[in-house]
């Protein structure tokens, strides 16, 4: 099997039918050696997920065969670019046409690409079982191209490992295996050398996306997974678990970046919630979030193809085990209810208590449709907005930031321990938070995340070898103010255009629009007092809410 995949992976080459593989395009790949340049910060970056590249997917065959297989009674067959709100995983040609869309478009605007795992097909085919060489080769695939893409051009790329990127999926022990080893090959060219024995230990590293400023932590959520029944679940008492090692890991480089005044965003395939990790990883997962509110930036995850926010709230760590957890049948109704238990008036609402939580929709259209997200981040105060990283590599916050921090580190407020005898990391948490209603995280200032766009490919179906498909705006958080600089302004020769223009909708190009069905939010930005607000707006306003939802699942049914 392993050979037969190193052939069809060949760079530039078409396969022939087979007994193994249908005909179909090749995942390309790049051998081109890769020529750096100093970088430019352009305030933007790109978060893409759920590839899962299937290289079994023929045009025209079944849904229920997974796009296997024909089938007469099936109504539906596979498109040639994918088959939306399917079961079906993505054909080579939806990767490379997604991949190459976002070289065509994006590199030029982009800092860094934040790549969040599951780049190999689901096991949803008896018939076809997937072996784990499989696997390492579409993850290799996909990874080339990437490189290709991206890292040629000098932008950092921060993958993680996803649950369908093991085998059996979801089941994964404690390291160093054999698993890892092999990643820290295919990823060789994303993993610094500083981060090569933790991430051979269980999969998890750390990188400085913008030196000596920004660094992004790429997790292994497979440690905090419930459906992984291979680890101990944090169990406090076991520090041996792979899970608390993972933790108080991440626990040491956020106390590092953190002394060194840098930011940080969290990111990883599974995204946190007490539904999906274990309770004492999710415990854990929560206070550190809090602890470090001044230093982490975000959560960006994707696993579950639903575009959605959620919070980590001190509540989750307080002490009343008898407290249930509301089971709506949807992710939607979860929402909802978790932001109606927001106290108001938001004024009042200590904000240390939160932190955020971004959930990515998927490229597979299983069960949705392709999309990918860009957010925009502050850049004010560098020297240019287009900031030459090679020429001044230091890049720190302002000597005012430093000397609040410096004071607030005298004031900071300890979690309230807990009164209680049980074994559980809850009766454990003592120790300082450090936030500041005037860190990045909480007051839009110098790399605080400003917004997003997210793009997607609706009428997949129509298109074909000579009708090629595109991406399209779907939505973005920003204000329609704040797409265009203010005519009244002296100088606007150096706005941030949050998104640029060129791709943007004829309607969104020029200034002086009133409303738009683009810009739903409104938010000023993404610190926490803006996506609180947005929370407890989408509990009052039914339009909105339906908005909401409507962008969730993409016009598909609720999961």
């Amino acid at each position: 099997m392993r050979t037969r995949l190193s052939l069809f992976f060949s760079l530039g080459l078409y396969c022939t039918a087979s007994v193994a593989f249908p005909t179909q395009i090749v995942l390309d790949k790049s051998l081109a050696e890769h020529q750096l340049s100093p970088r430019k910060l352009h305030g933007r970056f790109l978060h893409i997920t759920d590839i899962h590249p299937d290289p079994f997917y023929e045009p025209g065959t079944s849904q229920s065969s997974a796009c296997h297989r024909a089938d007469l009674k099936d109504s539906r067959p596979a498109g040639y670019y994918g088959t939306a709100y399917s079961s079906c995983d993505s054909p080579f040609s939806l990767t490379n046409f997604t991949l190459d869309f976002l070289d065509e478009h994006w590199t030029s605007d982009i800092d860094f690409v934040i790549w969040t795992g599951d780049n190999a097909r689901h096991d949803n085919d008896d018939d076809i079982p997937r072996p784990l060489d499989e696997i390492y080769d579409l993850n290799r695939a996909v990874a080339k191209k990437m490189e290709h893409v991206f890292l040629s051009k000098g932008i950092p790329v921060v993958p993680s490992l996803g649950n369908n990127d093991i085998w059996p999926h979801n089941t994964l022990s404690a390291g160093p295996n054999k698993i890892f080893e092999e990643f820290s090959s295919i990823w060789s060219a994303f993993i610094p050398s500083a981060s090569s024995a933790s991430f051979h230990q269980g999969a998890y590293f750390s990188t400085e996306i913008i030196p000596d400023a920004v660094a992004a932590i790429s997790l292994n959520t497979l440690y905090f997974y419930k459906k992984n029944q291979a680890v101990g679940g944090c169990d406090f008492t076991d520090p041996n678990d792979p899970g608390n090692i993972h933790l108080d890991w991440l626990e040491e480089q956020l106390e590092a970046f953190r002394s060194r005044q840098m930011q940080v965003w969290i990111t990883g395939h599974v995204p946190p919630s007490e539904k999906k990790y274990f309770p004492e990883c999710y415990y854990r997962f929560v206070e550190l979030n809090l602890r470090f509110q001044d230093t982490i930036l975000g959560n960006l995850f994707g696993h579950l193809n639903v575009d959605h926010f959620s919070f980590l709230d001190a509540d989750d760590i307080g002490m009343d085990m008898s407290a249930e957890i509301f089971s709506g049948s949807t992710i939607f109704e979860t929402l909802i209810a978790d932001f109606l238990e927001i106290p108001e008036p938001l004024e009042e609402t200590h904000y240390d208590n939160y932190a955020v939580v971004n959930v990515n929709a998927a490229i597979v259209p299983n069960p949705y449709i392709p999309s990918f997200r860009v957010f925009a981040y502050n850049t004010t105060g560098l020297s240019g907005f287009a900031r030459d990283v090679g020429s001044d590599p230091y890049l720190q916050t302002t000597k005012a930031t430093r000397r609040r921090r410096a004071l607030n580190d005298k004031q900071v407020r300890a979690s309230k321990k807990p009164m209680c005898e049980l074994k559980t990391w809850k009766c454990q948490f003592d120790k300082p938070w450090h936030s500041d209603s005037e860190s990045p995280s909480r007051s839009n200032s110098l790399w605080s995340p400003l917004g997003y766009a997210q793009f997607y490919m609706p009428r997949l179906e129509e298109f074909d070898q000579t009708h090629h498909p595109e991406f399209e705006l779907e939505y973005m958080t920003f204000p329609l103010s704040g797409l265009h600089p203010d005519e009244a302004a002296q100088d606007i020769t150096n706005h941030q255009y949050v998104i640029p223009l060129r791709l943007l909708p004829e309607e969104l190009r020029q200034s002086g629009t009133v409303e738009s069905v683009y810009t739903p939010y409104e938010l000023d930005d993404l610190t926490i007092p803006s996506w609180l607000d947005l929370a407890t707006r989408l509990t009052k306003e039914k339009d909105l809410r339906l908005r909401f939802k409507e962008f969730m699942y993409m016009g598909g049914e609720e999961s």
